[in-house]
């Protein structure tokens, strides 16, 4: 199996393309010209030396060669061996408020692209343990299932927007009991539920939801996003900025609502994370998932990959050598042999 670290660089064949291209319409332009300047039997006596075809030959040499290289810059990794790896570690499922309310700015950037980012930086700082993500406003839904691939949690995370439930509101009793679907029923792992919003219009359900989930072993920690002062929530539309109003005209101001959030935690046997820069909020939240006893939940097979990126440098140098010492002109020895078919292309001409 085959897989590459940097599969970006494979963006640069579309260089090689464009010279590919460039050389084609001037090899045109080269034989128009010719034809202009002398008749082909004719150009053939004033340069009996000249191979067009190994002119082919060399920039194919130093086409292969470019692409090695690009290869080479893509990191290549092939499994060599399997091993069975016991892992050890916690399921964690963030559950991220989408509301409309989280588009506040009274946080920079706002308090949606803050939760990304302390989500985000807590995935990095993680090692083997089992990520799930759950969005939720007026209603919850899932948006990436328990996983170990942090990869695919983070691209899933930035995808996700105050766009995705039609209906408003913030339903974190439907997030908790959602979140309690995802942990595995037969699996004895500790179970970790990490709430991440600005609190506000919790509804009455939480108090059942949390009973439940402490009763399955869950465990609740909030993080506050958002300052008690608050701030508008901006809508954003081709002609500019405006801002939610309410029903009288007045210009709707949110704030976060802490105390919900940590009323949330205490009664989920976890903890309330209220602090103002992201790396400290991230620090808090990783001593707290550290005191918690890790378990054994997977046996999994996996590959062993290493890098043969250094094949395809090998091969691009050798390549570009050919090219460099393959010379235009006819040599005597390889037109006896005809390993070019340049007779042949001589009588075509």
């Amino acid at each position: 199996m085959i897989q590459f670290e940097n599969p970006y660089y494979f963006w640069y064949f579309a260089v090689v393309g464009v010279i590919v291209l460039l050389f084609v319409v001037y090899r045109l332009w080269q034989t128009r010209a010719q034809k202009r300047f002398a008749d082909p039997k004719l150009f053939k006596f004033l340069a009996p030396q000249r191979s067009a075809f190994k002119l082919w030959i060399k920039f194919v040499f130093l086409t292969l060669g470019l692409s090695c290289f690009i290869i080479a810059l893509a990191n290549p990794k092939m499994g060599t061996k399997m091993e069975t790896v016991k892992r050890q570690g916690v399921d964690i499922v963030f559950a991220l408020d989408v509301s409309k309310s989280m588009l506040a700015e009274d946080i920079a950037p706002n308090r949606l692209e803050k939760s990304k980012q302390i989500i985000s930086q807590t995935l990095n700082n993680l090692v083997s343990d089992r990520v799930g993500i759950i969005g939720y406003a007026g209603s919850a839904f899932p948006q990436i299932p328990i996983t170990t691939d942090y990869g695919a949690a983070k691209t899933f995370l930035q995808a996700m927007n105050t766009d995705m439930v039609s209906s408003q509101g913030t339903a974190v009793a439907d997030a908790i009991d959602m979140a309690s679907t995802y942990y595995d029923r037969d699996d004895t792992t500790n179970r970790v539920l990490i709430i991440v919003g600005d609190g506000e219009d919790h509804g009455s359900k939480a108090d059942d939801a949390i009973e439940r989930a402490v009763e399955s072993n869950i465990r609740i920690f909030t993080i506050g996003v958002g300052t008690s002062k608050g701030g508008p929530i901006p809508i954003k539309q081709n002609r500019g900025v405006t801002y939610k109003k309410d029903q009288n005209g007045q210009t709707v101001i949110t704030r976060a609502d802490k105390m919900t959030l940590q009323n949330i935690a205490e009664k989920g046997n976890g903890a309330f994370i209220d602090k103002v820069r992201t790396d400290e909020i991230v620090k808090s939240l990783l001593e707290n998932l550290q005191k918690i006893e890790k378990s054994e939940f997977e046996t999994k097979q996996f590959s062993d990959f290493k890098t043969q990126y250094q094949w395809f440098i090998g091969f691009g140098m050798l390549f570009i050598l050919l090219d460099v010492l393959i010379l235009e002109r006819k040599t005597q020895w390889l037109r006896r042999l005809n390993l070019f078919n340049e007779k042949d292309y001589d009588e075509e001409i």
